[in-house]
């Protein structure tokens, strides 16, 4: 049975990433040019690229396969909620990683391309979406192995 708190938190966490993933991704779009490369901060470039595969440009000419795949991958996601539900904090996860997975396949639909405009050095472009799938598979991860144990080995 699902945790209507839970769900509830997990849906607002979601359409929380994907209005900022969705309101960033407009912004450079709009503002500035593709290809472009402006430092904001030491080590961190405002970018403007279009990635048309998926992490890190693999499967550039995947299509309609990327989109398929996304949703598989969301159903599976929903699935997981729905049987860990009452899991402390599984909510945080959720939210994050639907969140992230809507944004890009929003893009994906629309553009047939995601928006990546964040760049570090030795690393590929990214996104608010991007950023919340990597924190939500870091929290999943979190979630079903527990906190550490006080006196555990190892």
């Amino acid at each position: 049975m699902i945790s209507g708190k839970s769900a509830l938190r997990a849906g607002a966490l979601a359409v929380a990433v994907v209005v900022a993933d969705q309101a960033t991704k407009s912004l450079v779009r709009h503002n500035v040019r593709i290809g472009s490369s402006d430092g904001i901060f030491p080590g961190v470039q405002l970018v403007h690229v279009h990635n048309r595969g998926v992490a890190f440009g693999l499967f550039v000419n995947g299509g309609v396969l990327l989109v398929m795949i996304g949703v598989a991958a969301v159903s599976a996601l929903l699935i997981f909620f729905a049987t860990h539900s009452r899991r402390p904090l599984v909510w945080l996860p959720t939210g994050l990683l639907l969140g992230g997975a809507t944004g890009n396949l929003i893009d994906r639909a629309r553009e047939g391309s995601v928006t990546d405009f964040v760049k570090l050095p030795h690393f590929p472009a990214f996104n608010v979406a991007d950023m919340a799938i990597t924190f939500g598979v870091l929290v999943l991860i979190y979630v079903l192995e527990g906190p550490p144990r006080k006196g555990a080995d190892g």
